[in-house]
């Protein structure tokens, strides 16, 4: 039978207020999905960009990446989840702004009795991201340097954390004094206001002069080429987002002349797309968190109907950690 539930429908882009809580019908899960009743729903900054059409969507769309609940109700053919699993996701297309949804099983990863609800919608997407930059992107290991813009942001926050926990030694950057101090409470050896001073020349200072074997890039137009200029002769630069903006274009030749350096543009979605791969991945992630190497800090909870004021807070920065709507 087909359930009602509400949503979260964006039919123009502009202020928080454009989003509008309706009620839409789900009907019977299809074959190979599973209908799952959301528990607690993450919010990504992300979602305040594709709300104000930075990143255009299609008019009535939903918005939200991922959330964790419980599932309901299982297509024909689903082996992989049974009704009352707690499972959560990541990658199943926007709408998890929504009370609940029918989802293909093979975007499902099943939460272990040791990760609520609350963490795995916290940190599902920013964990997941962390994962392949620290595990596949470029393996962290004991003695590797390593540099990461934005420490005290969301993913800046686990990816530090958990490169500590590998046992490299951390350099992070971030936008302010108060930024900084979150940046070394979660992990980095060194914290740099890249708002003040010459931040390359305090990233070679603080390496003797020898560079980083990693930089991991998530502000774009602002840093990328300082980050060049911060990795040492066959390191790695990671540009994994562009929080300031597209990273300025540059010709093969200047790797090499920066000392024969590897770049690579990585993204989340495409490490996980294999299921398989996913739920190995999620489960890395997940013993993670139960061993302390990466914390789940959640800093404000709002219902779903509240979702305008969720959205406020997060440009306002009135909150640190992570964000959760509860339906």
């Amino acid at each position: 039978m087909p359930t009602t539930v509400r949503a979260v429908r964006l039919h123009e882009f502009g202020l928080p207020q454009v989003m509008r809580l309706e009620s839409v019908e789900l009907p019977p899960p299809a074959a190979g999905e599973a209908r799952v009743r959301h528990t607690a729903i993450g919010f990504n900054f992300i979602d305040v960009y594709q709300r104000r059409g930075t990143y255009p969507l299609p008019v009535g769309t939903g918005l939200g990446h991922e959330a964790a609940g419980v599932v309901e109700a299982i297509g024909d053919g689903v082996t992989d989840v049974a009704v009352g699993d707690r499972v959560a996701y990541m990658n199943a297309g926007l709408g998890a702004y929504a009370e609940g949804r029918n989802i293909p099983v093979d975007k499902l990863v099943k939460l272990p009795d040791a990760i609520s609800d609350e963490q795995a919608a916290a940190v599902i997407f920013k964990g997941m991201t962390a994962q392949y930059l620290v595990r596949h992107t470029y393996a962290v290991k004991p003695g590797d340097t390593v540099l990461v813009h934005a420490a005290a942001g969301g993913v800046g926050q686990i990816l530090s954390g958990w490169a500590k926990a590998l046992g490299a030694r951390v350099i992070g950057t971030a936008g302010s004094a108060a930024k900084c101090e979150i940046a070394r409470a979660v992990g980095c050896d060194v914290a740099i206001d890249y708002s003040h001073g010459d931040w390359v020349k305090q990233v070679r200072d603080a390496t003797d002069g020898r560079g980083v074997n990693v930089v991991y890039d998530a502000v774009g137009k602002d840093t990328f080429l300082g980050s060049l200029d911060c990795a040492q002769t066959f390191g790695m630069v990671v540009l994994y987002g562009g929080a300031s903006g597209p990273a300025p274009a540059i010709e093969p030749e200047l790797l090499n002349k920066k000392g024969c350096l590897y770049l690579t543009r990585p993204s989340v979605f495409p490490h996980n797309a294999d299921a398989t791969r996913f739920r190995a991945n999620a489960k890395d992630l997940f013993d993670a968190i139960a061993a302390g190497h990466v914390k789940v800090q959640i800093g404000a909870r709002f219902p779903l109907a509240d979702v305008a004021r969720a959205h406020e807070a997060a440009e306002g920065r009135a909150t640190t950690g992570a964000i959760l709507l509860l339906p």
